[in-house]
């Protein structure tokens, strides 16, 4: 088990690698100077000279992309003197404890990844990050709960009453609304019909985040604002649960054992809920957790047409003004959560099932 652990773990390593590898050089071939973007109308040729000091981006690009490998490598190794150095310690950019020193000027450390500084703002991109991931979470937590809740209650009533005029009426919505329609659409049109339209009824509002800043009692919950945007971001795994959910639950139907229980007089809603239900959600479950990460990543036009204050509408603003830091920082941490996700629910199925530590 433990040299099953290893392989998964190692596995994800190489993943990371080959997608901060992708990251890194997808990035530095887009058109653009991030000298410019950081001085703006005062730039001049010394203080450009100056930025791309700061930065390495005055050195060969193999440079930098070992530079930015140990700028994000956990054990790293800098340079503890010489101040004018890439390799540089730098107080203000690394929280390192050093671990073996090598000669005189470098020393090996172990640090928190440093994912760079915006351009924009010149805060820390992980600082950026530990404000706005937790409230894309909470988004796409509560959409998958909406997702698969409403996913597996409309599964199960469209096995029930396979081929009849609602079983055909959800896989049309399922297919057609759920799966065809891209998020920005779905989005809009949720704001319109119920920020809009169903205003009056719902209460709702289009814009807003979990926490609003209120005059008098400072930051406040607002829960409310979590609906429409967790709706919006929940009809795509929705309609995927509901044709699981259909599709596990048809199948398990057929069984021998559900014949029997049915043989038996046992009633209809006890044959479905208590025997076959339980034993149709195994690929249901799987794929739900695979939902998670790929909802926080798919959030960015979510949040941009509800003006939640996430990760993502942060990725849309620093497309919008070239601030590359934030935008490499957020998809390695996209990245990190799919791989990390992938580790433990593959090494949950080799606890379950030992055949799959076997293949």
């Amino acid at each position: 088990m433990l040299t099953f652990i290893f392989k998964k773990f190692l596995y994800g390593i190489v993943v990371l690698f080959g997608v901060i590898t992708t990251i890194f050089f997808l990035f530095n071939v887009l058109p653009g100077d991030p000298a410019s973007v950081i001085l703006g109308q005062r730039a001049n040729k010394e203080a450009i000279e100056a930025v791309h000091r700061d930065l390495g981006t005055d050195k060969p690009l193999t440079v930098q992309y070992a530079h930015y490998l140990n700028d994000l490598s956990p054990i790293s190794i800098h340079n503890i003197s010489d101040q004018q150095s890439l390799w540089y310690l730098n107080p203000e950019k690394y929280s390192a404890f050093p671990l073996l020193k090598v000669g005189k000027e470098k020393t090996f450390v172990l640090k928190f990844p440093y994912l760079r500084r915006s351009y924009i703002t010149r805060r820390n991109v992980s600082d950026i990050i530990k404000q706005t991931l937790p409230e894309t979470a909470v988004l796409a937590f509560a959409a998958i709960i909406i997702a698969s809740l409403f996913g597996i209650f409309l599964g199960v009533i469209t096995a029930v009453k396979k081929d009849t005029l609602l079983d055909r009426s959800i896989f049309i919505f399922a297919t057609v609304f759920g799966m065809s329609a891209p998020s920005f659409l779905v989005g809009l049109l949720v704001a319109w019909l119920f920020g809009y339209v169903l205003t009056n009824y719902t209460g709702l509002n289009v814009s807003g985040s979990l926490y609003e800043l209120d005059v008098w009692n400072g930051e406040e919950l607002k829960l409310k604002n979590l609906i429409l945007p967790a709706i919006t971001l929940g009809v795509r795994p929705l309609s995927i649960v509901i044709q699981l959910t259909r599709s596990s639950l048809l199948d398990v139907l057929s069984q021998d054992y559900i014949r029997t229980a049915k043989a038996k007089g046992l009633p209809h809603a006890k044959v479905i809920f208590k025997h076959a239900l339980k034993n149709a959600l195994n690929p249901v479950i799987t794929a739900i957790s695979g939902w998670f990460a790929g909802l926080m990543a798919g959030a960015v036009f979510v949040e941009k047409i509800f003006s939640w204050k996430g990760i993502g509408n942060e990725v849309v603003e620093a497309l919008n003004n070239n601030d590359l830091p934030v935008v490499m920082g957020a998809t390695l941490i996209f990245a990190s959560i799919f791989v990390v996700i992938n580790i433990v629910v593959d090494i949950l199925y080799g606890i379950l099932d030992p055949r799959v530590r076997i293949r």
